[in-house]
C-alpha cells in the first residue's frame, strides 16, 4: 500500500469561490439606485413599485413588453467590458486581486512512511501469483509474507468442491456465475478456516468481456484473490480424563497434536479417529470421546481445543458366548476367534470374529458385543465376555448351470447342498454333470473351520467319464484333503493343503507306435501336499506382489499287472508390478515334471498338457505337446510355460475397463527333462471389466506357430485374471 501527501495548490479553491460570487451578483443585480456597498439591501428595496402596483403587467414585461433599461444596458455589454463600468456596481476585476505567491512544499524527512508497514503482510494484487482453474475461474495469491504453506492442497480441495467448476461450456451466463461466485467465496473462507487462517480475506471480482467472434455470447470470468493472513496455532489442549488411564502416555502419543502446532480442522478429525482406534486396540471397549470444541482467540492467534475423553476402564477378553449353541456352539465360535481368554481386548479382533461368523454362510445377521463380567480393580484390568447374537440363514441350496464352450462342448451342471447338516458347519453336497465331453456324479462332505480358523476338511467321492482330444477316462475316485485356505475375505500369506487319493480308471492309451490300443486300467494311490506363499494385494485382481506355489505328489500306479512308482511335482511363480496409475505388468512361470516311471505307466489323465485359457492362449485345451500318428495329443512328462501381459486401464466406465495385450509360450516334452521340441507361441489382446467380485476376462488369442489342425483364433471368457 502506497501513502502519498496532498501537494496541490490552495489557489484553485479560492478562484472557484470568486467565480461563484461573481455569478451570484450578476443574477441578483437590479437597475435601482446604487446602494451602500457596506450595507446589504433590504427585500423591499429589491422589488420595484410597478411589480407591487400591477404584478401581471410587470411580469409580462419579461416576455412581450419592453425590457427595463438595466436589461438594455446589459445587452450592450460584451465579454471584455469591465464590471466597474456597469452603472451602480463597483467590484474589482479578479485579475486585480493580489494573492500570495504559491510555495512548493518540501517533504519532511523526519517522517518515515516505511515504519507504517512494519509487521504487516505485503499484499499487491497486481503482483499476485495466479492459478487458472478454467476459462471461467482464476485464483490469485497476492500475499508474499508469511507464505501460504498449504496452498497446493488448498487449491486441490477448492477445485474439487467449486460450484463454478461444475459449470459446463455454454452455461457461463452472468447470472449463474454471479450466484455461484458468492457460494465459492463462502467456500474459500471456510477452507481458510479449515487450515487455521482465521483472519483471511477473499476478494471477489467478476469480469464480463466483450462478445467473441461470430456473435458468440460473452463469457464471464471470476477471480478470487486469497489473502490468508497469519496462520493460527493450537493453544491449550484438554483431553478430559485421558491422563487417568493406565496407558495414558501411550494413548496421548496416539493423539499427535500438541500446543504450538499449526491449527487445522482436518488434523483434529484424523487424530480423534487415531485416538479412538488406540483406545479400542489397547483394552478400552467402553471408551467414549465427545465431539471436539475449538475456541479461537484472535488476540493470541491461537485455538484452545477441548475434547472430553472417558476411557472407562481397561479389560481383557473372557469367554465367547453363543445365543444359539445347538446351531453354532460357544466352543466352536471360540475356536475361530483370533484371541484367547486373558488377551488384552482389541476392537479389531471383535470385528474379525464377526466377519468370520458371517463368512460361514450360515447366518443372515450377526453381532458381537463386549459385556462386562469383572470390573477393573486398581491396576488389574476387568474381563469382558463376547456375546454373539446370530440369526440362522436358509441352509439348503439348489444350484444349476448350463453353457457351451468350444473346448468342452455342451455342459449342464446341478447340485443340492445343506450347509449345516452335521453341526457345526458340516456340509453335504450332491452334484452331477451331463455334457458332451464329461459326465459326473459325486457326493462331497466338507467341514469348515475344522480344527482351527479357515481350516477345511473335505471328503469327495465321485464317478466320472471324460472324453477329450487327449484321453478318454472312466474313473471312480475317493479323495480326502485337509487344508488351510486363503479366501476373498481372509487372504493369507501362507496357504497349504495335505491330502490322499485312491482311484480306479479305465483309459485309452495312445502312446506305443502311434497305434490306438485297447482301453487300459490303472489303479492309483497318491498322497500330496501343496503350499503357497502370497504377497499379492488381491486374489482375483493383483496389482503388486508375488506368488509362489509348490506341489508334490508321490504316486503308486498298477497297470497290466505291474507296479510303478513316480513323483509328480509342479512349481508356479507369478509377479505383479504397478507402472504409473493405470498399468500393471504381470508375468508367470510354470515348471512341472513326472519322474520315476515311463510315460505309459502314468494314466493319460494324469500326464502333462499345455494350451487353453489358463496356459498358452491361442491354442485349444490340452492340444500342445507330443502327438501320435493320428495327430492326437498323448501328453508328456515335463512342461514349461511362461506368460507376460500388461493390464492397461482405459478410464472408461469410471476405470472399470482395461485392455490387456499378452504373449504366452509353452512346451511339453516326452521325457522328464524339457527339450522344447514342441514349443508353441501365442499372442493376443484381452478385455477386462472390473466388478465387485472380480474382473470379467475376455481374451482373444492367435497361435503364432500353429499346427495344421489349430484354429486361427481362440476366445476365452472367465472370471478373474489369467494368473
Amino acid at each position: 500500500m502506497a501513502i502519498r501527501r496532498n501537494t496541490s495548490s490552495p489557489t484553485s479553491s479560492v478562484r472557484c469561490a470568486l467565480a461563484l460570487g461573481i455569478a451570484s451578483l450578476s443574477l441578483t443585480f437590479q437597475p435601482a439606485a446604487a446602494q451602500d456597498r457596506e450595507t446589504a439591501p433590504a427585500l423591499e428595496d429589491l422589488i420595484p413599485d410597478s411589480a407591487v402596483d400591477n404584478p401581471d403587467e410587470w411580469a409580462e414585461q419579461g416576455t412581450d413588453g419592453e425590457q427595463p433599461d438595466a436589461i438594455d444596458t446589459f445587452a450592450d455589454l460584451d465579454a471584455e467590458t469591465p464590471t466597474d463600468d456597469i452603472p451602480g456596481m463597483e467590484i474589482a476585476w479578479p485579475d486585480e486581486i493580489e494573492l500570495a505567491p504559491l510555495q512548493d512544499l518540501e517533504p519532511e524527512e523526519d517522517i518515515e512512511f516505511a515504519s507504517l508497514l512494519e509487521d504487516r503482510r505485503r499484499v499487491a494484487l497486481d503482483e499476485a501469483e495466479t492459478r487458472e482453474l478454467s476459462d471461467t475461474l482464476v485464483l490469485g495469491f497476492p500475499q508474499r509474507e508469511p507464505p501460504f504453506s498449504e496452498r497446493e492442497d488448498f487449491v486441490s480441495r477448492f477445485e474439487a468442491l467449486s460450484t463454478i467448476e461444475e459449470l459446463e461450456n455454454g452455461e457461463e451466463n452472468s447470472a449463474q456465475v454471479a450466484a455461484r461466485a458468492r457460494a465459492d467465496e463462502e467456500l474459500l473462507n471456510n477452507l481458510l478456516r479449515v487450515y487455521g487462517y482465521y483472519d483471511g480475506t477473499v476478494l471477489r471480482s467478476i469480469v464480463t468481456p466483450q462478445a467473441g467472434e461470430e456473435g458468440a455470447e460473452p463469457r464471464p470470468r471470476v477471480r478470487f484473490d486469497v489473502i490468508p493472513g497469519d496462520r493460527y496455532r493450537f493453544g491449550a489442549i484438554d483431553l478430559g480424563q485421558l491422563p487417568q488411564a493406565p496407558d495414558a502416555d501411550r494413548l496421548r502419543a496416539a493423539f499427535e497434536i500438541v500446543t504450538g502446532d499449526y491449527l487445522q480442522s482436518d488434523k483434529i478429525i484424523e487424530e480423534r479417529f487415531d485416538l479412538d482406534r488406540a483406545l479400542g486396540e489397547t483394552g478400552y471397549p467402553f471408551a467414549e470421546i465427545d465431539a471436539p470444541e475449538l475456541l479461537i482467540d484472535h488476540e493470541r492467534e491461537e485455538g484452545d481445543l477441548t475434547m472430553p475423553v472417558r476411557p472407562n476402564g481397561k479389560y481383557v477378553f473372557g469367554e465367547v458366548v453363543s445365543n444359539d449353541p445347538d446351531f453354532l456352539s460357544s466352543r466352536h465360535l471360540a475356536s475361530i476367534a483370533r484371541f484367547d481368554p486373558g488377551d488384552v481386548y482389541q476392537r479389531s479382533l471383535n470385528l474379525d470374529l464377526r466377519r468370520a461368523v458371517t463368512a460361514t454362510g450360515l447366518v443372515s445377521s450377526v453381532s458381537v458385543t463386549p459385556r462386562e463380567v469383572t470390573p477393573p480393580q486398581g491396576d488389574e484390568p476387568g474381563v469382558v465376555a463376547m456375546d454373539v447374537e446370530l440369526e440362522r440363514a436358509k441352509l439348503r441350496t439348489i444350484a444349476g448351470a448350463i453353457g457351451y464352450g468350444s473346448e468342452e462342448g455342451i455342459r449342464i451342471e446341478g447340485s443340492w447342498e445343506h450347509r449345516n447338516l452335521f453341526p457345526p458347519e458340516g456340509l453335504l453336497r450332491v452334484r452331477g454333470i451331463v455334457g458332451t465331453q464329461e459326465q459326473l456324479a459325486g457326493v462331497t462332505f466338507r467341514r469348515n473351520n475344522f480344527g482351527g480358523r479357515d481350516k477345511v476338511l473335505t471328503v469327495d467321492a465321485y464317478a466320472s467319464t471324460l472324453d477329450t482330444d487327449a484321453f478318454d477316462a472312466r474313473t471312480i475316485a475317493l479323495t480326502g484333503t485337509y487344508e488351510r485356505l486363503s479366501t476373498l475375505l481372509f487372504q493369507k500369506p501362507l496357504a497349504w493343503g495335505l491330502g490322499a487319493e485312491i482311484l480306479a480308471t479305465d483309459e485309452r492309451n495312445r502312446v506305443i507306435g502311434g497305434i490306438p490300443r485297447p482301453r487300459q486300467r490303472y489303479f492309483v494311490a497318491s498322497v500330496f501336499g501343496r503350499a503357497t506363499i502370497d504377497t499379492s494385494d488381491s486374489l482375483l485382481d493383483p496389482t503388486q506382489g508375488f506368488r509362489i506355489t509348490g506341489f508334490l505328489a508321490p504316486e503308486a500306479s498298477r497297470t497290466e499287472g505291474q507296479n510303478y512308482f513316480y513323483l509328480r511335482n509342479q512349481a508356479d511363480a507369478s509377479y505383479y508390478q504397478s507402472v504409473g496409475e493405470r498399468t500393471v505388468l504381470a508375468g508367470r512361470l510354470r515348471f512341472a515334471s513326472i519322474q520315476g516311471a515311463p510315460t505309459f505307466a502314468v494314466p493319460p489323465s494324469r500326464r502333462l498338457y499345455a494350451g487353453g485359457g489358463g496356459s498358452v492362449r491361442g491354442y485349444g485345451f490340452q492340444t500342445i505337446g507330443p502327438e501320435n500318428d493320428l495327430g492326437e495329443p498323448t501328453g508328456g512328462r515335463s512342461l514349461v510355460e511362461a506368460s507376460i501381459e500388461a493390464r492397461i486401464g482405459t478410464g472408461l466406465f469410471d476405470g472399470a475397463v482395461s485392455i490387456v495385450p499378452f504373449f504366452d509360450l509353452g512346451s511339453v516334452s516326452i521325457s522328464s527333462t524339457p527339450d522344447f521340441r514342441f514349443i508353441k507361441y501365442g499372442a493376443g489382446v484381452g478385455l477386462r471389466y472390473a466388478t465387485g467380485f472380480g474382473p470379467i476376462r475376455i481374451d482373444v488369442g492367435v497361435p503364432l506357430n500353429p499346427d495344421e489342425d489349430d484354429s486361427p483364433v481362440a476366445v476365452y471368457v472367465s472370471l478373474g485374471q489369467a494368473f
